[in-house]
């Protein structure tokens, strides 16, 4: 089995007790971290490779976004795609070595509040974003996985309310239309709905903005974790760990985990 992990910690080195009792507590075999927030030299590699996640791909920028690939058994770094175009750590690529998997973390721009992209430059560079990520896909040729926070949830099931998030960045249909057709370019399997159909609830992020977000549950689906055909086919369990949510001094984001049989 290989157990494959993704989580938006929202700051590695303030939540870094949070990895660790993930690390300790679940024990994937990989964790794809986003938003680690830190240039790549202060990232807390040394404190997680003590538990053995002594694998590292560490792509930080100081401050903001950055993404980060750590794992206990051999993996290789194969790229960093500026897919935002400006240079921003949004990315990294690893093969799993034995395994002839590839492992793609991403963290898709938020795109700003306003749906619209001459009013906000920020939601053309999203969905520009998608654009190229989605023409990458298209050349894949071997067994991926990609994951992370996509900022975007696509189905109706997949936010408190479809009806009043219509016109709310990362609900939208264009935003729902363009990730579709990068979900078209190579195939790829949702794996956290071919083990949660639709429209079973299912949501990995609720804003700091609502204290009382158990009791109100206004979540989104943000964090996916989706598979080549072949891929998907060889997953075996996907969890919600709904309860990092109440951790103390949180993510406002939760970590999904897939298990394969490979």
């Amino acid at each position: 089995m290989l157990t494959v992990a993704t989580w938006n910690i929202n700051s590695a080195r303030l939540r870094v007790g949070l990895i660790e009792k993930l690390l300790t507590e679940a024990a994937p075999d990989i964790l794809c971290l986003q938003e680690i927030k830190c240039e790549s030299h202060l990232f807390p590699a040394e404190a997680l490779a003590a538990l053995g996640y002594t694998h590292q791909a560490v792509s930080g920028q100081k401050g903001y976004h950055g993404v980060a690939t750590i794992s206990r058994v051999p993996i290789r770094e194969l790229a960093r795609h500026d897919w935002q175009a400006n240079g921003e750590a949004r990315h990294v690529g690893v093969e799993v070595l034995g395994k002839g998997v590839l492992v793609e973390n991403v963290y898709v721009p938020a795109g700003g509040d306003v749906p619209d992209r001459e009013a906000n430059p920020k939601f053309g560079q999203k969905l520009d974003f998608l654009g190229r990520m989605t023409r990458w896909a298209d050349k894949l040729d071997r067994p991926t996985l990609i994951v992370g926070d996509f900022n975007i949830a696509p189905l109706e099931s997949d936010v408190w309310s479809h009806k009043q998030l219509l016109k709310v960045v990362s609900h939208t249909p264009i935003e729902v239309e363009t990730l579709g057709k990068f979900q078209d370019a190579h195939g790829w399997v949702d794996l956290g709905r071919q083990h949660i159909p639709a429209p079973e609830r299912y949501y990995s992020w609720w804003s700091y903005r609502n204290p009382k977000w158990q009791e109100n549950d206004k979540g989104r689906r943000l964090d996916h974790m989706w598979a080549s055909p072949e891929l998907a086919q060889q997953s075996r369990g996907h969890r919600v760990l709904e309860e990092a949510r109440a951790w103390e001094q949180p993510s406002d984001h939760v970590p999904l985990i897939t298990e394969f049989d490979l």
